[in-house]
């Protein structure tokens, strides 16, 4: 017996010389807006809640029963009641901050959004809120007091001081996070890599399939949601097909450029890794 066996392979990839290879990047900036956005931050976590007899606004925590209805018919997992909220979080429903605002304790008010999820998801739903108790937030004043109470610090100039320093981390590791990027970008503009069909087909297929399982690949459904947001099928495989070109790409040139730098995983690498797996998963 003769076996022929056709496979895709790895393309040879030439690398360009990566020390000549130059990215620019904003300069890191702080100024004082930032540093008072996390200062009230902190004074939010250590703020206490006082029921007020007037009116919700943006800010106050809101106790409401929340109910939907489709063309009349009741969605019973879409019911609850006790809910707390903060108004204007935007972390439930669209539409939701919108009608609460003004509502006194007691009141009730229905508007109509799409629901995003569950088995009458995209359809358009009559929802009825209804307020139980209003709630502000007080703030402790911005003082040694409070910076002695919320940070190893004695004086608020110190605590602002460190809080600055906080925001210049986080904007030091976005600023690496773009270096990475346009780097990145740079050498995609620059390296020609070969594409193996069967390798973007596949990652095209898993794409796809993902999309339409959360529908019970139901291909109508998937359509309407398509249309819903303005998108067509056509569209959607086209842009598919670009993410998974672009994908393989990346992960063939970060290989090629792993190889030529001689990558070398580590014990500690390992070890490193395992314990940001567990602290993610809650396990020893």
């Amino acid at each position: 017996l003769v076996f022929t066996a056709e496979v895709d392979v790895r393309p040879d990839i030439e690398l360009p010389d990566l020390s000549e290879l130059k990215v620019s990047v904003d300069p890191i900036e702080i100024n004082d807006d930032e540093v008072d956005a996390e200062l009230q931050s902190l004074r939010a976590r250590f703020g206490t809640l006082k029921g007020v007899e007037r009116a919700a606004a943006t800010g106050d925590f809101v106790s409401i029963d929340l109910s939907a209805s489709v063309n009349g018919e009741d969605i019973p997992e879409a019911k609850t009641e006790g809910l707390s909220h903060e108004v204007g979080s935007g972390q439930l429903i669209d539409g939701l901050d919108d009608a609460i605002v003004g509502l006194s304790e007691g009141e009730t008010k229905v508007f109509t959004t799409k629901l995003a999820a569950g088995e009458h998801a995209g359809a358009e739903a009559d929802v009825t809120v209804t307020v139980k108790s209003v709630k502000e937030r007080e703030l402790p004043e911005a003082d040694d007091e409070f910076a002695q109470l919320a940070s190893e610090f004695d004086t608020i100039e110190e605590l602002r001081a460190n809080l600055e320093e906080q925001v210049r981390r986080v904007k030091r590791v976005h600023q690496a996070e773009k270096i990475r990027d346009n780097a990145l970008e740079a050498l995609l503009e620059l390296v020609e890599v070969p594409l193996p069909e069967a390798i973007v087909q596949a990652q095209v297929d898993e794409t796809v399939h993902n999309a339409v399982h959360g529908l019970d690949h139901d291909e109508a459904k998937f359509a309407e949601a398509l249309d819903a947001e303005g998108s067509s099928r056509e569209k959607f495989d086209a842009d598919a097909r670009e993410a998974a070109e672009k994908a393989v790409k990346t992960q063939l040139l970060m290989d090629a450029i792993a190889d030529d730098l001689d990558i070398q995983v580590g014990q500690n690498d390992l070890t490193e890794r395992l314990v940001l797996m567990s602290r993610q998963y809650g396990v020893e």
